[in-house]
């Protein structure tokens, strides 16, 4: 990340031609960050709608494909190299697409990431059901100061971490917990602080900030939640702080005691439970995005991978994975994306 320079000449450039090498200027209009790689995300028509623009020393970028950007320099590709950025973009976007319409659907757009696709929950169990406890609750430690003054703090201790950085500067505008975009950057937040950063008292001082939200009804936004409870749940597993982890897990299982309806109760609870037994760990993905050497892909894959498997290790595994074996997984996934 650098500061442009007062002499330094930038231009308009279209994203949906941005290039590998070209240095932008970052929404803030004070610093700049070279792009390391491009990935286009089609719609459901098959055109270019979302540029992720991949930033050396870490960060993703989404701008519209229409909107217009300031580069370094000219900014503008020769007609070949546009021509080719085409195609290529077209053969990415067109092999992320169906998972972007599956991700999509029935959630709020995520300006900082690709959507998470809403996890599988558990069966329901009168005991896993049940709700903490008020003195089981007082574990949480309540945050030190407005949610804006603790995701500031958490981003002043990792000042050269440009992702941090992009998310903390969205936050920082102001956090409303009506707003599934907001509680997708919370989340993102949490995560890249403790997976890329292994930061593990600030991933959790932000994912707090989530986790005491009750389900609203709305899946969009309480999938950001989930995956906050699921990442501190593994977090105090690891270090030793058992009886908040099984707080985090009484509150991700409490949406499903919500049913009262006894037959249908029944029902969500073997299709839950199915979904646990089969959850979808993006093997498919991971593979083609290997196969076509992409590691920008293939690590956005893996961080879906991740927060699945963690959300089974939080409801204690399945009928067909266990415990050992999540946390065997968990770490291979960890290690694979900080490498």
């Amino acid at each position: 990340m650098t500061h442009p320079p007062a002499a330094q000449q930038y231009s308009e450039l279209q994203a949906g031609s941005l290039q590998t090498g070209h240095l932008l200027l970052l929404p803030d209009g004070e610093r700049s960050a070279e792009v390391q790689s491009v990935l286009v995300e089609n719609d459901d028509f098959g055109t270019p709608a979302v540029v992720l623009a991949t930033l050396t020393g870490g960060g993703i970028l989404r701008i519209a494909a229409s909107s217009t950007v300031m580069v370094a320099g000219t900014g503008a590709p020769t007609a070949g190299d546009v021509a080719g950025d085409s195609r290529s973009a077209a053969d990415t976007g067109s092999e992320e697409s169906d998972a972007a319409r599956a991700d999509s659907a029935g959630a709020e757009p995520a300006p900082a990431a690709p959507a998470v696709v809403v996890p599988p929950r558990p069966a329901t169990t009168p005991a896993a059901a049940a709700g903490p406890s008020d003195e089981e609750l007082a574990l949480i430690p309540a945050p030190l100061g407005t949610p804006e003054s603790v995701v500031a703090t958490a981003a002043a201790a990792h000042p050269d971490a440009l992702g941090v950085m992009l998310l903390s500067d969205r936050l920082a505008k102001g956090i409303n917990t009506k707003s599934g975009s907001c509680l997708k950057d919370l989340s993102d937040l949490a995560h890249e602080l403790f997976v890329i950063l292994k930061d593990a008292d600030g991933a959790l001082a932000v994912a707090d900030l989530l986790n005491v939200l009750p389900f609203d009804g709305n899946p969009g936004r309480w999938t950001s939640v989930e995956a906050a409870l699921a990442l501190s749940s593994y977090i105090c597993r690891q270090t030793g702080q058992e009886d908040r982890a099984e707080v985090y897990e009484k509150l991700l299982r409490a949406p499903d005691a919500m049913e009262t309806d006894p037959f249908k109760s029944r029902i969500n609870a073997k299709v839950r439970q199915r979904s646990l037994n089969e959850p979808n760990l993006y093997d498919k993905e991971i593979f083609r995005a290997i196969d076509n050497s992409n590691p920008d892909a293939e690590r956005e894959w893996r961080l879906l991978r991740l927060e699945a498997l963690m959300f089974l290790r939080a409801h204690g595994g399945s009928e067909t994975i266990g415990l050992k074996e999540l946390e065997r997984r968990i770490g291979n996934e960890l290690e694979s994306v900080r490498a």
